[in-house]
């Protein structure tokens, strides 16, 4: 029977569908014919605690062997930095008292900034187990209406922030200033923005300046080998450690973790030999004094000297946005204990041998190694390097599949490359782009004190801005005691803005470079952000009503044709313009429409029995249907079983009366034949190409920010395919938007 769309409240019906299917508190649905199940708070909280309950009952020797892989994977920077810190600071004559000095700075460096900040305090900010920067915005976007996202989700994640954080405080006054101040929303996104961008930077930089300071190691004993050789072989090796990454992390950290564990314990019994050799007296310099008079004895110098001892600590953003690569056990035991004793002793020997042979710090690592163990070194640290890459390599896959899902970045293939692991995940057209930034950063700029200057911006930068976002996280979500906050944000803001006020000052000596590569990603992220918001204010203005489709569709001409249509649609209250476009050329629609929507929340993962929510709009055969993914959830469905899954929630749907009007079983039987009918008639999948018209009567700005955003548009991949939709089932519909 016709179900006529005479109700007065259709399309409020229509639009709280959206709403609803996206707060936590609406009705679950599963995929499997189950009824529907009203979920209260309690039981939300206990189908959270079944799900999460077998990962925390993990054995401790699985945990342990995840520890071990993380030393091939997230440490590599960090625990290699020594083969570059000392040779990147430019010391004029330094003594003992300056060598004890920077010792000092390096070991409460690694102390506060390593132990404190990122193993004690950012590991516990992770948005249920994702980390980095972008990953600490969507968590504040969630607790707060914050968010300067698409307008599509603007009104559905706010509801979904709110209802997800029902159980919380009363909201934050700094929180309620920054959802009332746009200004505050921008600035807060600019400076999330900068840091996956400088994050990025730093996945470019590690690989050239750590596998150019291991390969530094031939000249030494061989003086003859030139620098052109070295930059070659230095290329050579990337391009293969490249070429390695489209095995996954977990094959990836399978192969390199033994090399990185020879390398974590065979540096600080160099190490400890050198102390025991050299000046054994060398741990006095943990007295922070040493530091006060560093700085009284040098004065401006050693304020400069922190370009090179802030590189001690780089590689230190990768422990936290490596997270969803791992866990945060396997992480903090690995680093508690055997990466921060490694490095400290690691330095203490470098410094114990440059004591009393202070003029070799320009290759301060490679001479202070024993001649009987000169080469085994140099194997174990050439190894050691190339692994090294492998940190923010990883930390880059994950941040820019962060920002693609939530539609900051043009979207790339992302490939999940564990099962088990959601967070592992490579990018073929990234890594590629990554291997040919490295090896032109290497064979352009092959002066390692310039690609050092470069990396130290990078460092200083990312690490002020996770102190910042870990400050917002501590007052408006965790509701730290002012007190704490205070003396976290004046130690690690001071501390890590005095690092960055010294590398500013090599800007014009190769700091400009992370820079440069910063502002052509923000101009990427920014000209897609752009245009994406354009596009969907022109589609909220033009939007179809559910009043207006059946104005079309009572339209003698239309007719109604055999088969199943998903036709996509991208705003929450009311259909795209498309639609309008498509049934006026064409004259028809199927019988069985379902408008589908694909729509991202600000959580990692989205529950599996959440996942599809279905609908009835109101008109026979038309359906809503809103396909929920957090940004670590894949949607690499295959195009079958994603119809299967849609049909199997549809037909739960009609057998439960979910919209609320009763229905005969001869009705809903004949519905479901109905339904069945259709699929085996075939299966479309319609969505909108659909491009700017630039008038004349466009400004100058939009003129260029929407052509830059039409040449991102026409060379990145559609969204349809991720869900596996075959070729001949795909139709799309062209439409110009006039700007």
């Amino acid at each position: 029977m016709d179900r006529q769309l005479g109700q007065a409240n259709s399309l409020e019906t229509f639009s709280e569908f959206f709403v609803d299917s996206a707060a936590t508190t609406a009705h679950l649905r599963t995929l499997h014919g189950e009824k529907l199940l009203p979920v209260t708070t309690s039981s939300r909280l206990l189908m959270a605690d079944q799900h999460i309950r077998p990962c925390l009952e993990m054995d401790r020797w699985g945990t342990l062997v995840l520890a071990y892989k993380t030393l091939g994977v997230v440490f590599g920077g960090l625990v290699t930095s020594p083969l570059y810190v000392y040779p990147s600071m430019n010391l004029k004559s330094p003594t003992e008292e300056d060598y004890l000095g920077i010792f000092s700075i390096i070991f409460w460096t690694l102390t506060l900034i390593g132990v404190v900040k990122y193993a004690s305090i950012a590991l516990k900010a992770d948005d249920q187990g994702e980390g980095g920067t972008f990953a600490l915005y969507s968590l504040l976007c969630r607790h707060m209406n914050i968010g300067i996202l698409s307008s599509k989700h603007a009104s559905t994640n706010s509801r979904l922030s709110h209802s997800m954080d029902e159980v919380t405080k009363k909201q934050s006054k700094l929180g309620i200033f920054f959802e009332s101040s746009i200004v505050a929303r921008r600035v807060l996104l600019f400076v999330a923005i900068l840091g996956m961008c400088m994050l990025i930077g730093d996945g470019i930089l590690t690989p050239a300046i750590s596998v150019l300071s291991a390969m530094e190691g031939l000249r030494a004993p061989f003086p003859s080998v030139s620098k052109s050789l070295v930059e070659a072989l230095s290329a050579t090796v990337l391009i293969v450690m490249f070429l390695l990454q489209k095995f996954g992390t977990s094959r990836v950290s399978f192969v390199f973790s033994p090399i990185m564990g020879m390398w974590t314990l065979t540096t600080p019994l160099v190490g400890i030999y050198s102390i025991i050799h050299h000046y054994p007296r060398i741990f006095k310099a943990l007295s922070p004094h040493y530091i006060v008079h560093f700085f009284l004895r040098n004065g401006k110098e050693g304020w400069l000297y922190l370009g090179g001892t802030v590189l001690c600590i780089t590689g230190s953003e990768a422990l936290f946005a490596d997270l969803g690569h791992f866990n945060r056990s396997s992480i903090q035991i690995a680093f508690l204990f055997t990466i921060y004793p490694s490095l400290v002793l690691t330095y203490a020997g470098q410094t114990a041998y440059l004591i009393k042979n202070p003029n070799d710090h320009r290759d301060g690592f490679y001479k202070f190694i024993p001649t009987a163990v000169y080469w085994p070194i140099f194997i174990v640290a050439t190894s050691a390097a190339i692994v090294a890459s492998q940190s923010l390599i990883s930390a880059t896959f994950s941040v820019i599949k962060q920002s693609v899902v939530l539609d900051y970045f043009p979207r790339v293939k992302v490939v999940h490359t564990s099962r088990s692991k959601e967070g592992e995940v490579y990018s073929p057209e990234v890594n590629y782009i990554l291997m040919i930034l490295c090896v032109a950063v290497i064979l352009i700029f092959g002066d390692g004190n310039d690609i050092g200057n470069a990396f130290g911006v990078v460092v200083s930068l990312v690490m002020l801005i996770t102190t910042i976002l870990l400050t917002l996280v501590m007052i408006i979500i965790w509701r730290t005691h002012w007190g704490l906050v205070a003396l976290y944000f004046c130690v690690f803001f001071v501390m890590e803005g005095v690092y960055v006020s010294a590398v500013c000052t090599k800007i014009h000596e190769g700091g400009w470079i992370p820079f440069a590569i910063s502002f052509i990603l923000a101009l990427i992220m920014f000209g897609w952000f752009y245009g994406r918001q354009r596009k969907m204010e022109y589609e909220l203005t033009h939007k179809i009503t559910l009043d207006r489709l059946g104005m079309l569709l009572s339209d003698p001409s239309v007719q109604r044709v055999p088969g199943l249509c998903f036709f996509y649609t991208n705003i929450q209250d009311g259909l795209t313009p498309v639609l309008g476009h498509y049934i006026k050329n064409m004259k028809s629609l199927h019988k069985f429409t379902i408008f589908t929507t694909l729509q991202y929340s600000l959580v990692p993962k989205v529950a599996p029995h959440e996942r599809i929510v279905i609908k009835k709009l109101g008109l026979k055969g038309v359906y809503g249907c809103v396909v929920h993914y957090g940004y670590a959830d894949s949607l690499n469905l295959d195009g079958d079983d994603f119809v299967g899954q849609v049909t199997d929630s549809l037909q739960v749907h009609i057998q439960d009366c979910a919209d609320g009007r009763p229905s005969s079983p001869v009705e809903i039987q004949e519905e479901i034949s109905d339904l069945e009918q259709a699929k085996q008639a075939g299966v479309a999948h319609i969505r909108g190409k659909t491009r700017f018209y630039i008038g004349k009567s466009c400004s100058w700005f939009d003129r260029i920010m929407l052509a830059f955003y039409e040449l991102l548009h026409n060379n990145c991949r559609s969204a349809l395919p991720a869900l596996g939709v075959p070729l001949p089932q795909r139709i799309e519909v062209g439409m110009l938007y006039e700007a």
